[in-house]
């Protein structure tokens, strides 16, 4: 299901058709409320915003695919084209319907987890950016704040991982509409994020710095986080928009 329009080059894919188990029991987890709007508005709104997207196709739970387009056609600009797909039973799945969308005219395509709902424009626009530079994969990443223990089956620290490499990764990811395609076409088994299946084609992934307020929501307490980083937006911008400047 398709409002058209066009604009920009870039193509956003949306996985939302999980469960969110975690978040306790009701609706998908993309269509939670945070602050009487659901995530996936909140997530749409925002790279929607990005000036380089021209195109948002979101893989929603099988059967509420006309309630989840009515949802979305608002908060869409001029310039935008929304379609919206049927997910499938993994998120791995679901990239992959919203995937087969986007056709040759979105060389660049990103992928952006609803769950992130309040990542910012500016997050959207450095991605693509990097990948307009000339990398194949990007990821925004942000420094590990925490001391990492490895630890054994019984629960036994074994050793303390030096944390000054690792980096904690967000989305949304960005490649090269052909690299994505192929690292699908070639996935024999699950992974958490579609960077991860494009380095089993060797592809080297880049990275860029990532964003606070790109935080995953997976648990109740995260939608309080979430809620005081809207409360520290301007009152007088839309969630969303650009400062000026």
């Amino acid at each position: 299901m398709t409002a058209h329009r066009a604009r920009g080059h870039v193509a956003v894919l949306v996985p939302a058709a999980g469960s969110g188990v975690r978040l306790g029991p009701g609706a998908p987890k993309a269509l939670r409320l945070l602050r009487g709007e659901t995530l996936l508005v909140h997530a749409v709104r925002r790279v929607a915003a990005a000036g380089p997207v021209g195109l948002i196709v979101v893989a929603a739970p099988p059967g509420q695919l006309d309630e989840v387009l009515q949802l979305l056609a608002p908060v869409v600009p001029a310039g935008v084209a929304l379609r919206v797909v049927a997910g499938g039973a993994s998120r791995q799945a679901s990239v992959a319907a919203a995937l087969a969308a986007v056709g040759e005219d979105h060389p660049i395509v990103l992928v952006h987890d609803a769950a992130r709902a309040l990542a910012p424009p500016q997050l959207v626009e450095r991605v693509v950016a990097a990948v307009q530079a000339g990398h194949r994969a990007v990821v925004p990443v942000l420094p590990v704040v925490d001391t990492v223990k490895r630890v054994d089956p019984q629960g036994i620290v074994t050793g303390t991982v030096d944390r000054t490499a690792l980096r904690a990764v967000q989305t949304p990811q960005g490649f090269r509409r052909e690299t994505l395609a192929a690292a699908h076409a070639a996935a024999v088994d699950e992974h958490t994020d579609d960077a991860g299946l494009a380095e089993r084609l060797g592809v080297q992934v880049a990275t860029v710095p990532g964003d606070p307020a790109a935080m995953k929501i997976t648990q109740p307490l995260d939608l309080r986080i979430a809620e005081l980083i809207l409360d520290r937006e301007t009152p007088d911008r839309p969630a969303g928009a650009r400062p000026a400047g």
